[in-house]
């Protein structure tokens, strides 16, 4: 019996969102032994205003405690900010109006080193790399190395060339991303990677006009990604293993956790998947005047979704149209070398393709086996004859050698014809819904008396 199963994927899935809302809840009260009588309000804001209040958000974050909320008034605040102390809560009351405003300066937004460090309803924009792929500056919102962390209500965007990653969280666990968004990127929007058992979720966000949409690099275990869109990007969503942002590799399997290998043999069609990616759009992923042209290892522009060394994945249920390429690929990496990571154990399946050259396109290599398609929508594909590649099918082989350099040899004219292209800077998102009643489960404090 095939161990994903539809009541199966969904109830894994279901469980690690059900983990998620009450860790967020927790954070939303008392966290450890604090109650919510011992947790402050601290107030920021820029205007003249009679109560206490600190007009600086670095002033704000160094001076709260543990289980401390942060409210911030809407204004623009210069950053960065790093926060350093765990159990916090940034939230601001106006997600279009509230704005840590980087100005083009080189730097980092928004550093979370600590755990358990919730950012809500704010925009983060205009910090910005030395150079172009140079990789430790340029990102908006960034949790790094934390146990428990959440984003929501966030904007983060870049008009500029040299932005970097929009929200990113990259050796964390326990957290997620929830009505976010994302624009003018040369790498990706949202980011999350190297984690072996990330137990994360990304639900309702948009990214737009990106390199990628979200890159998911090393990113394994039980993460799922729903109900979100990605439109207008060179490459909507991207899972892939890579040794830049170690440990590799980034694998699927619901086990992964315990993994070790960087290239890990799968013997099976029929895995336990907890890496699931499904019920998103993928629109019109077909963009050339993104703010990067080098592409890196990135197969070019016009793709849905593409499988970069990425092993014991489930792709499924997702609408991917008018991307104008290729709706789903698949490759071993590196792309002309001796693959270090093989493409295996994937499940391609229920997704609705359209508008794209090829609906589904998979190169392999030796190891690039038990890969499985099912139940998608549209034609043509690259092997021709899916059949081999059934998902009833306990083991599949690899990709044909004639199918594969097809795909590698698309896959060289995308990456050349995005090289050549100018880069460009995007526009000004439009305003993004806001939360809710963001003065909700806050500790008494004069910017939310009524």
């Amino acid at each position: 019996m095939d161990a994903i199963g539809t009541g199966t994927v969904r109830g894994v899935a279901r469980s690690a969102v059900v983990v998620l809302v009450l860790s967020l809840s927790l954070l939303g009260s008392a966290s450890n032994s604090s109650s919510l009588r011992a947790c402050r309000a601290i107030a920021v804001t820029r205007a003249a205003v009679s109560f206490p209040h600190l007009r600086s958000l670095q002033a704000a974050v160094t001076q709260a405690r543990p289980c401390d909320w942060i409210l911030v008034a809407p204004g623009v605040y210069p950053g960065p900010v790093t926060i350093r102390s765990p159990e916090l809560h940034l939230r601001g009351l106006d997600r279009n109006r509230v704005i840590v405003d980087g100005a083009h300066r080189v730097g980092n937004g928004i550093t979370i080193e600590a755990d358990d460090v919730s950012v809500e309803n704010l925009t983060v924009r205009n910090f910005d790399r030395r150079t172009a792929n140079e990789d430790a500056t340029g990102t908006q919102v960034r949790w790094d190395g934390v146990d428990g962390w959440w984003g929501r209500y966030l904007t983060a965007y870049d008009s500029g060339l040299l932005g970097g990653y929009g929200l990113w969280a990259s050796r964390s666990r326990d957290g997620g991303l929830d009505h976010v968004y994302a624009s003018g990127f040369d790498d990706s929007g949202l980011y999350v990677g190297a984690c072996r058992d990330c137990r994360a979720v990304v639900e309702h966000a948009l990214a737009e006009h990106n390199l990628v949409g979200l890159a998911a690099t090393n990113a394994s275990g039980h993460f799922l990604v729903e109900h979100s869109l990605f439109r207008d990007n060179a490459v909507g969503a991207s899972f892939n293993s890579s040794l830049s942002d170690p440990p590799p590799p980034q694998l699927g399997a619901c086990s992964a956790g315990q993994n070790r290998s960087p290239a890990p043999t799968l013997t099976t069609t029929r895995l336990a998947r907890c890496t699931i990616f499904r019920d998103n759009q993928l629109l019109h992923n077909d963009a050339l005047a993104v703010p990067s042209n080098t592409a890196s290892f990135r197969p070019g522009s016009g793709i849905g979704v593409d499988l970069l060394g990425g092993y014991g994945n489930l792709i499924a249920d997702n609408e991917i149209v008018d991307n104008r390429n290729v709706g789903i690929l698949g490759l071993p990496l590196p792309i002309h070398r001796p693959a270090r990571f093989a493409l295996a154990g994937n499940r391609i399946a229920g997704n609705r393709i359209g508008g794209s050259r090829l609906t589904i396109a998979l190169a392999g290599s030796r190891g690039s086996v038990n890969d499985c398609v099912q139940g998608n929508q549209g034609t043509p594909t690259v092997p021709a004859d899916l059949r081999p590649f059934a998902c009833t099918h306990p083991v599949t082989p690899p990709p044909p050698g004639p199918a594969s350099q097809r795909v590698l040899a698309l896959v060289d004219h995308l990456r050349a014809q995005l090289g050549g292209h100018p880069r460009r800077g995007q526009p000004v998102p439009q305003p993004q819904p806001t939360m809710p009643a963001p003065c909700e489960g806050a500790p008494t404090n004069p910017l939310c008396r009524r």
